[in-house]
């Protein structure tokens, strides 16, 4: 069984289904006082970093205390870990996860809300609808694999989008989506992307696909 760390913003469907499976359910609370944006105060990925794709990579849990209501004081821990790679706008990291992170190399991304942008499905695949995120990685990483899909395919309230890697998360060897994948325009690439990554790809036709700040697993 594991922990996993979700807006309570996001589809009963979704939630029912984690329990179903025999997870315990976490919801990201804003705090008091709030200290982000109430769009993506619940979201678990402002709060946290998890530091690899592997079901039992460690999560990282920020200090509250450090974050800002706005961009860019909000994303000091919206990273993503694939492989040896942490990925970040990394003018604006927190620099205690920088240091836990030492070890990794460093990819610069002009993307603040990186993890938000990125879905990580494994140690070398990654999937997202920001083309400066895939050119940098590209760039920098060449044997990371990155699928780019069209952009404005997710919901966020209180934005005129959202980012499907705020929409999904990997829980142990499926990516679960918080809603309908197939209306995605690149819903076959992305279902054959995560495949041959021979991993399974989980979502409800009930409700719009929508960004919910990540699903993220920790291993208890």
């Amino acid at each position: 069984m594991s922990e996993i760390f979700i807006s309570e913003n996001a589809g009963e469907k979704l939630i029912e289904y984690l329990k179903d499976i025999g997870h315990s359910v976490t919801f990201v609370e804003p705090g008091n006082p709030r200290q982000v944006y109430p769009a993506i105060s619940k979201h678990p990925d402002i709060y946290m970093c998890k530091l690899g794709t592997d079901p039992e990579a460690f999560v990282y849990e920020g200090e509250r205390s450090m974050l800002e209501c706005d961009y860019p004081g909000n994303i000091r821990y919206n990273a993503v870990v694939i492989g040896d790679y942490f990925i970040h706008n990394l003018k604006y990291t927190d620099k205690s996860l920088l240091k836990v992170v030492a070890g990794l190399k460093k990819i610069h991304v002009k993307q603040g809300y990186t993890k938000c942008n990125v879905a990580a499905i494994d140690e070398s695949r990654m999937i997202t609808s920001d083309r400066g995120i895939a050119n940098s990685i590209a760039a920098a990483a060449p044997e990371l694999n990155v699928l780019l899909v069209s952009e404005s395919q997710v919901l966020l309230p209180g934005f005129p989008e959202g980012f499907i890697g705020g929409a999904c998360g990997r829980v142990g060897q499926s990516i679960i989506f918080n809603g309908n994948l197939e209306e995605h325009s690149d819903f076959e690439k992305i279902c054959q992307f995560i495949g041959d990554a021979g991993l399974e790809t989980v979502y409800f036709k009930e409700y719009p696909l929508t960004d919910i700040g990540s699903i993220i697993e920790r291993k208890a």
